[in-house]
């Protein structure tokens, strides 16, 4: 599923998410989405969530 959009994405859900540190490489973190932070409908660069681990990045993957 497409990580752009929010609708895609509630709290409980597995993700891939790349974070600030991993922009340049495109590494990607596996986790479970505890807190969505992107209020807008949409973001080209994917919505940005909060991990149960408490990593903060941008959804790429949903699972």
């Amino acid at each position: 599923m497409d990580g752009q959009l929010r609708k895609n994405i509630i709290s409980g859900k597995r993700v891939a998410i790349v974070l600030k540190q991993d922009q340049d490489t495109g590494y990607l973190t596996d986790g479970v989405v505890r807190d969505i932070l992107t209020k807008s409908a949409s973001h080209p660069h994917g919505i940005k969530v909060r991990l149960m681990s408490g990593e903060v990045g941008r959804v790429k993957e949903v699972y």
